[in-house]
């Protein structure tokens, strides 16, 4: 009778250990593989096809994030990337759908933490030297302030989601350069000015990338020959709704931003 109790015993305890474990292993398959954070160029601001339940976020099924996810098929997809997005959003509202099981994690940001859409919108209404004293802000914010708010966020995606992949992609140049003499609007002064913003800005996200051990996908390469005035655009120019302007087009997201993150996903 003592052996018959013995042996029911270890086999309840043996049942709870079992479908503890198999709890524990549907809610880790439940978790994300795939986290999309960021800004309007992760969200698909510009690209059309806009998931109305994204409200303000402008995120869509054109994105880069999305159309990767449709690729795929990863177990889990959490879009979160937001059109406006600081780097202090991504850290407050964004690192929620993070964990051990994330494999793989893009993020596109700082451009909007460096100003980036308010130098655009003074280049096409003011001077050139209005326009170059306001990129010079920028690029007095992108070297001296940014790295600190980059690591912030590089640090806290590696805390929440130690075994993923993180991809940081960068920005595309905004202007093919030189611009042909039918290419009106900006003086070329302004366009260069606004491509050396840019590059001062990947770079300074690519080193803290790097800093942290994750892969950087630079863009310029195959958003080359695709720029504003190339005849071929990726990008959007000035246009209705107003939001969208200057931002990658749905072919920016599939043959511009897409290529990058296959490089080193």
């Amino acid at each position: 009778m003592r052996l018959r109790r013995s042996l029911s015993a270890v086999f309840v305890l043996v049942s709870a250990l079992v479908v503890g474990l198999l709890g524990a292993g549907t809610a880790q398959a439940a978790a994300p593989v795939y986290v999309a954070l960021g800004d309007s160029y992760s969200s698909g601001n510009g690209a059309g096809s806009y998931i109305s339940s994204s409200g303000d976020c402008h995120r869509s099924n054109n994105a880069f994030p999305a159309r990767w996810a449709a690729a795929n098929s990863p177990s889990g997809f959490a879009f979160v990337a937001c059109s406006g997005a600081v780097t202090t959003d991504v850290l407050n509202n964004q690192l929620g759908s993070l964990n051990s099981s994330t494999t793989l994690v893009s993020i596109t940001i700082g451009g909007n933490d460096a100003g980036f859409a308010d130098a655009m919108t003074t280049c096409v209404t003011g001077s050139d030297s209005t326009c170059l004293n306001r990129l010079n802000t920028a690029r007095t914010y992108i070297n001296n302030t940014l790295p600190g708010r980059l690591d912030a966020v590089y640090s806290a995606v590696r805390s929440r989601a130690p075994n993923a992949r993180v991809v940081v992609l960068g920005y595309p140049h905004m202007y093919i350069e030189p611009s042909p003499w039918y290419c009106l609007g900006l003086s070329n002064t302004k366009r260069e000015a606004i491509n050396d913003t840019s590059d001062a800005l990947n770079s300074v996200i690519s080193a803290r990338a790097a800093a942290h051990g994750f892969r950087f996908g630079d863009v310029r390469p195959t958003f080359n020959d695709h720029e504003l005035c190339s005849g071929d655009d990726y990008l959007h120019d000035v246009r209705i709704p107003v939001w969208e302007s200057y931002h990658p087009t749905s072919l920016g997201h599939a043959n511009g931003y897409l290529p990058a993150l296959n490089a080193n996903d």
